[in-house]
């Protein structure tokens, strides 16, 4: 019972982020700028996600030894080959993070709190210290730290859960039309977000989301993963809900 229950409170909240007020509030190109400066810090847990789940799930330390579960291995290895080096509209190896600063860039959107932030953390700082003395929002501060939160349980099945759950959902679409009726921009100079946007929709619905999926699937192998991972997967919509609010709420001022 408990098991239903929670997978029915994900389906409702997978309906809220979907019919989002966030997405009829993204009108202008100025609305785009505001939205990816926001929204670019979720990019990044995204990949140390990624990259918490390939340290775990592989082995990337020698001397090597081999890990009991390969077909989760060879998940997580798909998608890192693809978030983490895909090509990017120039044909040149990229992260999809690093896609889609250049990105921002293309469009004008101001990336000199993100690119503070990592700065940081290369130069020692924790997450949360790096997070506040970039003077990121609350909403964001908050969004991350639930995503490090579920980093440190090292529970592999919580973290594919956080992974695969409370995704974008409707806004490459959205961007694209946006983008397509912009008066402002010629395709050359959103070119890189428009290419970042449309493989982003590709990888998922075709690769990632399916791998992720089976991916959850051959992790939770008791009863007690399965409900501690739907837990997870509930919290981390309702963060990015949280998250999308505020975004919602900064374009109306």
């Amino acid at each position: 019972m408990q098991v239903e229950q929670l997978k029915s409170s994900v389906e409702l909240l997978m309906e809220k982020l979907t019919d989002h007020k966030l997405y009829s509030g993204l009108k202008t190109l100025e609305d785009v700028k505001t939205f990816t400066e926001h929204h670019v810090f979720a990019v990044w847990d995204f990949m140390s996600l990624l990259k918490a789940l390939q340290t775990s799930l592989t082995c990337t330390q020698a001397p090597w030894t081999p890990k009991i579960n390969t077909n989760t291995a060879r998940f997580i290895n798909e998608i890192v080959l693809g978030e983490e080096t895909d090509v990017d509209s120039n044909g040149n190896y990229k992260s999809h993070f690093e896609m889609y600063l250049d990105a921002m860039e293309d469009i004008g959107a101001n990336t000199s709190q993100i690119r503070k932030f990592i700065r940081l953390i290369e130069e020692g700082e924790t997450v949360e210290e790096a997070l506040k003395s970039a003077n990121t929002t609350t909403a964001i501060r908050d969004f991350v730290g639930y995503t490090f939160e579920v980093i440190a349980s090292g529970k592999n099945h919580m973290i594919a859960s956080a992974f695969t759950h409370g995704r974008e959902g409707l806004i490459p679409e959205v961007f694209i039309e946006i983008l397509n009726k912009s008066s402002y921009l010629t395709n050359n100079e959103y070119k890189s977000m428009k290419y970042y946007l449309e493989r982003h929709i590709e990888l998922d619905g075709d690769e990632h989301g399916p791998l992720s999926l089976k991916m959850i699937d051959e992790l939770c192998d008791t009863d007690q993963k399965t409900i501690e991972a739907d837990q997870v997967a509930a919290e981390s919509l309702r963060r990015r809900i949280a998250l999308w609010d505020a975004i919602a709420d900064e374009l109306n001022k």
